[in-house]
């Protein structure tokens, strides 16, 4: 599950649609496992921080006196909020509805449709830096950023993609995808843990250390290739995967192949 966790959670395949399909497999999608999902994700964000320690360290040394650090934590800030605000009203509901295989076979489909239409479009770059993103272009990724509420639609997949449509190159988009994980799963989180806080246990100690290890090492060697992947590709490959693994998933549920669990 670190594994897994790790190597999905930047590309725009869905870290959440894929664990909660993996769980399921593994009869692990109680609440216990929930929680172990929500745990592993730190192993994610600790990758891409050491990726970018020395811009990040940057930020927050120059923000007295670089306004380009202070916008930059302006605009991470600005994007988080939708995906909070609609996540604190919707969240419980859309768990208790939305997570299960079917739901999550059809947004991988629906989502590598999108992905193929976006990747077909004509597209004006506007922003070739990071640092030169608005504050409405900030706004329109975190709306973006939202839709990932829905299990199997990615959180990396929807704001790299909805950058590029709103002007950002591949790269910017790519990069503020990698920024906007910090705060977006380190505060969601806290948030989780401190609401599962019954369920924490020092038994699971050594079951975490390894998970989280796992997602580490595997997010941060993911991370790494996919920025040099995306300097001479497309995500049109990552569409094909998400629509055929789909309707793997989809079929086996149908005709009760696999016994898909919660």
């Amino acid at each position: 599950l670190g594994i897994i966790e790790g190597l999905t959670e930047f590309l725009p395949i869905s870290s959440t649609g894929h664990l909660i399909l993996a769980g399921a497999l593994l009869g692990f999608n109680d609440a216990r496992g929930k929680l172990f999902e929500i745990v592993i994700q730190s192993g994610a964000i600790l990758a891409v921080v050491l990726e970018y320690r020395h811009r990040i360290a940057g930020v927050f040394a120059n923000l007295g006196t670089d306004p380009k650090a202070r916008r930059l934590l302006a605009n991470v800030g600005i994007a988080f909020l939708p995906l909070a605000l609609l996540g604190l009203l919707f969240g419980k509901m859309l768990k208790e509805n939305l997570f299960n295989a079917p739901t999550v076979a059809s947004t991988f489909i629906l989502g590598g449709f999108v992905i193929l239409w976006a990747e077909r479009r004509q597209h004006s770059v506007r922003v070739h830096d990071v640092d030169d993103m608005t504050a409405l272009d900030a706004l329109k990724v975190g709306i973006a950023q939202a839709f990932a509420l829905i299990p199997g639609t990615s959180r990396s997949g929807a704001t790299i993609i909805g950058g590029m449509l709103f002007g950002l190159s591949r790269k910017v988009a790519t990069e503020f995808t990698f920024f906007l994980a910090i705060p977006t799963l380190g505060l969601a989180g806290v948030y989780s843990l401190y609401k599962e806080r019954a369920l924490l246990s020092a038994d699971d100690l050594g079951m975490w250390t390894v998970g989280m290890l796992a997602s580490f090492v595997s997010a941060f060697f993911c991370v790494r290739w996919l920025l040099r992947y995306i300097s001479t590709h497309s995500f049109v490959p990552f569409a094909w995967y998400r629509i055929v693994f789909g309707i793997i998933v989809l079929g086996t549920w149908a005709t009760g192949t696999v016994s898909w669990h919660g």
